[in-house]
């Protein structure tokens, strides 16, 4: 009589051959970020958001219809689809098609396939950006929008682009909350030792978060100093970072003479908009913004060039160093070293975990005595 073979266990027992999903890290009820306005056009675009596929469409009028990305067919990315007019959008396996409301419209083999409707996000479309929300869409409030408008201000030039990391948006938002690291990582471009020197104080307001870097009375980096004209004299230098839950940054910077009022200066503020794609990459929304030369096309590229090299070429390989470092451990799984100048983004790491398990977020005084938790 034959008999059954015993399947063997696997090593560790059951939750070895079954491992539970590691809790997601995102914060599903808030805006994010997924395109500047430009960049939706005529053509369905897709991207990644919070690990699930979706495409924009530009409709007729010239809002911006979200839907989920994949067809529910056969799963083709429906961002490689066409707009066709009437507001659908065709697949481009089999042709279905879907209208702005997600809603399954024609099926060129047939009758359409039953109640077939792609799930649509709330989507508004303010500063120039298009903004997502992957949460319930009752809780859907447009006044969380954090406030970006300075970059449709008539009265400044703006420049803004795309950028892409392989890594953990927290470790991204880490690098901009502690500018520590600019006199290491952008030494001889944008960072000078006054920097680290600096006066660091860390504010909160409900769940926005200011960290605030005073440098007075040292030398220009040399960005700075070629933007002020070449100054050569002592400058004082601020660089304040406005955080907003999840994962938004607006940063004031400038340089002044030694002593001398703010308005003297010169001033650039940038917008720094995280928004996750995966667990471990990150879409990364730039801008910068002036009040000073709005006629003058070639300082756009002398900004954009070092801004993007800051970037690419030194903050990115150190963070997706880091990623890669971690191994799939988590930020508090690594125990990491906790240091005075770190306030900012172990308060930011802290307010996200107080928001993504539903605890009533703590309106405490910035203390080293709270951090413990990422010892």
């Amino acid at each position: 009589m034959a008999t059954r073979a015993r399947s063997t266990p696997p090593p560790g027992g059951p939750d070895e051959a079954h491992p539970k999903k590691a809790p997601s890290t995102f914060l599903a009820d808030s805006w994010h970020a997924v395109a500047w306005s430009e960049e939706v056009a005529s053509a369905p675009f897709a991207i990644t958001v919070c690990n699930e596929p979706i495409v924009l469409l530009r409709l007729e009028d010239g809002t911006v219809s979200a839907l989920a990305g994949l067809c529910p067919h056969r799963f083709a990315s429906l961002g490689k689809g066409r707009r066709l007019p009437g507001n659908r959008l065709q697949c481009p396996y089999h042709g279905l098609e879907f209208g702005a409301d997600g809603r399954c419209v024609a099926n060129p083999h047939g009758a359409i396939p039953g109640v077939v409707r792609l799930k649509q996000y709330p989507l508004i479309e303010r500063h120039s950006l298009l903004w997502l929300w992957v949460g319930g869409e009752e809780r859907a409030d447009p006044a969380l929008i954090p406030d970006f408008s300075l970059l449709e201000d008539t009265g400044h030039r703006t420049i803004r682009g795309r950028l892409r990391t392989r890594a953990h948006y927290e470790l991204i938002t880490d690098n901009l909350m502690d500018l520590t690291h600019v006199g290491y990582v952008h030494e001889g471009g944008i960072g000078t030792d006054a920097i680290k020197d600096g006066r660091h104080t860390v504010l909160q307001a409900g769940t926005t978060l200011f960290s605030n870097r005073w440098c007075p009375d040292g030398p220009a980096a040399p960005v700075w100093s070629a933007l002020f004209n070449h100054y050569e004299g002592h400058v004082d230098h601020w660089l304040n970072m406005r955080w907003d839950a999840p994962s938004t940054m607006w940063l004031d910077v400038g340089v002044t003479p030694t002593g001398r009022h703010r308005r003297e200066g010169i001033t650039v503020w940038g917008a720094h908009i995280l928004t996750p794609e995966t667990e471990a990459s990150t879409h990364y929304l730039w801008a910068a913004c002036r009040d000073f030369a709005l006629d003058d096309k070639a300082l756009d590229e002398h900004l954009r060039v070092p801004i993007e090299h800051a970037f690419v070429n030194e903050d990115r390989p150190m963070i997706e160093d880091i990623q890669k470092n971690m191994a799939g451990r988590t930020f508090k799984e690594m125990r990491p070293l906790i240091l005075p100048f770190d306030q900012g983004a172990v308060r930011a790491r802290r307010l996200l975990d107080d928001l993504r398990s539903g605890r009533k977020v703590q309106l405490l005084p910035v203390s080293s005595t709270h951090d413990a938790a990422y010892q």
